[in-house]
């Protein structure tokens, strides 16, 4: 169903899309999307995912991630990288109709996501992750950075994956 929008859409005039999605280009943009003080995490994900994988998206998805920067809302809770994959993956194989069991392939795929940052980083936390870092600082910035390509690129990866999209 979604394969179909990838055939060859206009971007602009200069631009056109392939049915080929590149793993390391969503990561770098993410990054840069971040490090530029574009977005924070969890819009730059959404934004990527939204131009390589989706650009009917509504853009209204972004403004749906702005809340979980920062642990949530800057509570230092869970990473709000890894909240912008979630709700990316949610906005591919989630349900919109009451007890619709597409729900269970959503948590399946979110679950996968997690389990994925845990194994590399050992916990989601950004209280933790960021710890003894000013918020804003050079390391703090780039070690959030890193966090978000990583969370784009793992993101990507699944959907691509599911959706079973070229991957070049």
């Amino acid at each position: 169903m979604l394969k179909k929008k990838f055939k060859k859409q206009a971007i602009n005039e200069n631009e056109m899309r392939s049915d080929e999605v590149s793993l390391d280009v969503i990561r770098e943009e993410a990054e840069q999307l971040y490090l530029k003080g574009d977005y924070f995490c969890s819009e730059a994900i959404i934004a990527v995912i939204r131009k390589h994988l989706d650009p009917e998206m509504p853009e209204q998805a972004i403004a749906m991630s702005s809340g979980f920067p920062v642990g949530i809302g800057g509570s230092m809770c869970v990473c709000g990288s890894v909240s912008g994959g979630v709700m990316a993956l949610g906005y591919f194989f989630g349900r919109v109709k009451p007890k619709d069991k597409k729900v269970k392939k959503a948590m399946e795929l979110s679950k996968e996501l997690h389990d994925h940052f845990k194994t590399n980083y050992k916990v989601l936390c950004c209280k933790i992750h960021c710890k003894g870092m000013k918020l804003g600082s050079p390391d703090h910035k780039s070690q959030c950075a890193k966090y978000t390509g990583e969370v784009a690129w793992k993101t990507a990866e699944i959907i691509t994956r599911e959706l079973k999209l070229t991957v070049k």
